[in-house]
């Protein structure tokens, strides 16, 4: 028996020490895995804004988007003439690279992003998590061209930047250059084929979630649900010795009314018409162009980009659309007819440096209104017969911003200072021409923002 228990004793602490073996080669593996496959980012980032004016923002007034036109009351003051301070780290973000997965020459990988701006309402409310980016990546590599080039092809499906606004300013504000340069994060599948050492074919099919189309039901995804068609979007990408240039387009075809009340002849004999409730055939067709360039060259980087919205509020440009003729169902099937309203919108940033940097941002957005005559009476149109991007205002002419800002890099510490001045032309927004243009008493309004962020990257 002692025999026994002494051979038990010596077998123990070997066998203990197996498993700890084993553990910490299990460990080690699960480590390395994680490490070859999986890549945490994000950062901590806080805001410091002052306004001289009451202006239209979100995300907790961050994301800045124009100065408000006039309010006078009685005594003549101009209550939108008022001084605004905030600051909030609510757009801290996280998120998760995957790559490195691969079943022969096809490579997987993912991203999903978020922060915390979701919830959050003017001065009240609670920031809580949302989505910004949840895809995955499909992609083929080093495959065989004519005259001895190679080809990669990279297929993307979830939720990403939308293509026409991928291309941004260097600005650190929370709006990316927007309303000058579009602005959308969308579901998605978009394909990029890199030819060679220079040239970049993009096609993409998009969906709308949070960044939507105008119309008679308000600002709702629902114009594209019925319409059952999705965006084409499709770009080419040239790149050579530091300069790169890209041109796209976007398609959009919705429908903004799936059902209308129309007036119908009354099935009984000498029975007056009637108004139901029936499937209307509504549908609005547009393209929006664009044009992107870039330089780089050491420490300094020179880009620009001009776009031309039909109907684009849907990626934040300051277009919509409107009604140019309406029918009932004793003349037609009770659909309406429509025409977008046009806006250019160009910006361009120059910025020199890299512990310290500095950047000068210029943009400019001109209403061009409608492309053809909205309903209209004796050339005056009703506001309610057309519709424009949330953020800005049906009787804007044109915008103005200047930017300069300075930014000063310490390792991951990041401490930036921006001056930004954005002006806006008014008309008096009591009258539209048939181009849905308010020409009245032209004025100007301008803010005066000045910003700081300290942000730490990890």
């Amino acid at each position: 028996m002692k025999g026994l228990l002494k051979i038990i004793l010596a077998i123990v602490p070997v066998m203990a020490a197996m498993d700890m073996s084993a553990a910490e080669k299990d460990h080690s593996a699960a480590k390395d895995h994680l490490q070859n496959h999986y890549k945490l980012y994000g950062f901590v980032r806080n805001y410091f804004a002052f306004d001289t004016r009451e202006s239209k923002s979100g995300t907790g007034d961050l994301f800045y988007y124009l100065p408000k036109d006039r309010n006078l009351n009685e005594l003549g003051e101009d209550l939108n003439a008022q001084n605004s301070f905030r600051f909030l780290a609510l757009t801290s973000r996280l998120g998760v690279d995957v790559s490195g997965y691969h079943i022969g020459k096809t490579h997987f990988g993912a991203k999903i992003e978020g922060d915390f701006y979701a919830g959050l309402s003017g001065s009240t409310g609670t920031a809580t998590a949302r989505l910004r980016q949840a895809y995955a990546t499909i992609s083929w590599k080093d495959l065989p061209m004519r005259n001895d080039g190679k080809a990669n092809v990279a297929l993307k499906v979830g939720q990403a930047w939308h293509p026409i606004a991928a291309d941004q300013p260097d600005v650190f504000d929370l709006s990316a250059g927007a309303p000058f340069n579009p602005f959308s994060r969308t579901p998605q599948v978009t394909m990029d084929a890199s030819l060679g050492n220079h040239w970049i074919l993009t096609a993409s099919l998009l969906w709308q979630m949070q960044y939507t189309s105008a119309g008679p039901s308000g600002d709702v995804s629902s114009y594209i649900k019925y319409s059952c068609t999705p965006e084409i979007y499709a770009g080419i990408t040239y790149k050579t010795k530091g300069f790169l240039v890209r041109a796209g387009a976007d398609l959009l075809s919705i429908k903004p009314r799936w059902q209308g009340e129309v007036l119908v002849s009354s099935p009984k004999d000498n029975a007056s018409d009637m108004t139901v409730t029936r499937k209307v055939s509504d549908r609005l067709t547009t393209i929006s162009p664009y044009m992107y360039l870039q330089y780089k060259k050491d420490k300094f980087t020179a880009k620009a980009k001009t776009t031309y919205g039909s109907a684009g509020e849907h990626v934040g440009l300051m277009s919509g659309y409107g009604v140019t003729a309406k029918y009932d169902a004793l003349n037609e099937d009770g659909h309406w007819d429509y025409a977008p309203l046009h806006s250019s919108s160009s910006w361009m940033t120059l910025s020199y440096g890299k512990k310290w940097q500095g950047t000068l941002f210029c943009g400019y957005v001109k209403n061009l209104g409608s492309s053809a005559d909205l309903l209209n009476e004796d050339g005056v149109t009703a506001a309610d017969d057309f519709w424009f991007n949330k953020n800005g205002f049906k009787n804007l002419n044109q915008i103005v911003r200047v930017s300069p800002q300075v930014l000063f890099n310490y390792g991951k510490l990041a401490l930036g200072l921006e001056y930004e001045f954005t002006a806006v032309q008014y008309g008096d927004g009591k009258s539209y021409n048939k181009r849905g243009l308010s020409l009245e008493d032209l004025h100007w309004i301008s803010n005066h923002r000045v910003q700081m962020v300290v942000k730490f990257s990890f």
